[in-house]
């Protein structure tokens, strides 16, 4: 029992460190320098190390007492600064994942819907200049290494705005339409209403690579609070607009990653465990074959929402 509390305490203690400690701990030192320094010494070292060293010969930094308690101060302060980073990320998150529901998210989709109409446009153009009709002997016709190139760029470019034509404000909101889409398709499920009951079900393998997927998308989502934070010390030290603005990018790019990953890693588990929770709760026996139904699904859907 004792190597186990042992273990358990010294991953607490390095999830704290990573999570909460380290994070916040570069956010205030970056804030006082800032402060310190300001726009016009934006690059004044040597002012920044006088501060320090007149700090540290003042003859209440001698004492033990008062260096603890600007070590707990600092530690305290990093600890809620990351606090409100991950209070904020999840804010952001909920922002990324959002439906249309005010005149300022249906104005957002009427803008991606005709960007993404347009460049959709552009793709099928440059798909029926690359493949011509084909001849009237059957062979099959064949594009140029160069058309197939700029197929995969205009799909690309298309994908960037939305993977299906797009219904939500922002991508990520897509993106998890676009899962449950092509589910509904399928098999007549309804995603939102088995995805509870289907995780339950999972085999641990599976369910960490969902979670770990999970984790990469929260990372990011905090990764970009940070950034908002870091532009608000823009306002006394402008550098710190440029370190807002990496880690924007960074976590825009992961999130957009993590998110793909996940709602392709749900997609495949509703594939591989679908027939499998409807045998769990009767719909399907356990001695029948073949692919799930779609009428199954419409079941499945129907006894999960509880529908009259």
């Amino acid at each position: 029992m004792n190597p186990l509390l042992a273990t358990m305490g010294t991953k607490l203690t390095e999830r704290w460190l990573n999570l909460l400690v380290l994070p916040g701990a570069l956010f205030l030192a970056v804030a006082a320098a800032g402060t310190e320094l300001g726009h016009r010494r934006w690059h004044d070292l040597d002012r920044l190390r006088t501060t320090l060293d007149e700090l540290a010969a003042r003859p209440a930094m001698d004492r033990t007492g008062t260096a603890v308690l600007l070590v707990a101060g600092a530690l305290l302060a990093g600890a809620a600064a990351s606090l409100a980073a991950q209070f904020l990320g999840s804010a952001i998150q909920l922002y990324w994942l959002r439906s249309a529901r005010d005149p300022l998210s249906y104005a957002l989709v009427d803008r991606r819907r005709r960007k993404w109409r347009r460049r959709d446009g552009e793709l099928e153009a440059a798909f029926r200049r690359a493949t011509p009709l084909a001849a009237e002997d059957g062979e099959g016709v064949t594009v140029t290494p160069r058309s197939e190139r700029r197929i995969q760029a205009l799909t690309a470019a298309r994908d960037r705005v939305a993977v299906r034509e797009p219904v939500r404000p922002t991508w990520y909101g897509d993106r998890m339409q676009a899962a449950a889409d092509r589910v509904h398709a399928a098999y007549g499920m309804d995603l939102a209403a088995l995805w509870p009951r289907l995780w339950l079900i999972l085999a641990d393998p599976t369910g960490q690579q969902i979670r770990s997927v999970r984790t990469s998308f929260d990372a990011a989502a905090r990764l970009t609070a940070w950034a908002v934070g870091y532009a608000l010390l823009a306002f006394w030290w402008w550098p710190a607009a440029l370190i807002a603005l990496g880690c924007g990018v960074v976590g825009r790019s992961r999130a957009r990653s993590a998110l793909d990953s996940l709602a392709e890693l749900i997609e495949a588990a509703v594939d591989v465990h679908g027939r499998e929770l409807a045998e769990r709760v009767g719909l399907v026996g356990t001695d029948s074959t073949g692919l799930l139904r779609h009428e199954t699904g419409d079941q499945m859907s129907e006894l999960f929402r509880k529908a009259d």
